[in-house]
């Protein structure tokens, strides 16, 4: 008797595109994401995760008109080593991470997937590791984390090849500054609205 042994599979970004594209039109509760060489299953957003992503929007544009905080790229931003990545941010502010300010995440709860595709420490490394890692390397200035799990927001800023120098933790409930390039002040108080 032979067994077959699982090995990882080395595809570029071009071919990650079109097996995104493919799953995009047969499925609309998952998105796929290619992370430090990883292809990642994303399910859709529950209701309030999007009211998380509209409350932001929401502080983003009230205090900065110059600037826009985008929703839910279709193919995400070209991030990673070399550029040799898809991440798909819960927000950013374009397409090209050369000129993004800031890349937001707000991690999900577990939606019901077969657990070998999305179980919960994957959601953990994907949204607390791996993603934070991709847009550091890519040099993204600031990086927002808003963690419904832990009731927490966090900030990461000055990016560098191994990852973000700088880290603030805040509790759901207190203020926190988003450093330049992004310069404005959330007050989180409201986010105690969006857990469980």
């Amino acid at each position: 008797m032979t067994g077959t042994a699982e090995r990882a599979v080395q595809i570029s970004v071009e071919e990650f595109e079109k097996i995104a594209r493919l799953v995009d039109k047969v499925s609309d509760t998952v998105r796929l994401e290619f992370i430090r060489g990883q292809i990642w299953f994303k399910g859709t957003a529950d209701g309030d995760h999007r009211e998380i992503l509209g409350w932001l929007q929401q502080r983003c544009t009230q205090a900065r008109t110059d600037v826009w905080l985008y929703a839910g790229r279709e193919l995400g931003l070209l991030a990673g080593a070399y550029g040799k990545g898809r991440a798909t941010p819960d927000a950013d502010a374009d397409a090209d991470a050369a000129s993004v300010l800031m890349a937001v995440e707000v991690t999900s709860y577990d939606t019901g997937f077969d657990a070998s595709f999305d179980t919960g420490s994957d959601i953990d490394r994907r949204d607390r590791e791996e993603k934070l890692a991709a847009y550091a390397a890519a040099g993204i200035p600031v990086h927002l984390l808003i963690d419904r799990g832990h009731g927490t927001v966090t900030v990461h800023s000055d990016p560098a090849t191994d990852g973000y120098r700088d880290r603030h933790v805040v509790d759901f409930g207190m203020k926190v500054m988003l450093p330049d390039p992004v310069g404005i002040e959330l007050d989180t108080e409201e986010l105690k609205n969006f857990v469980r």
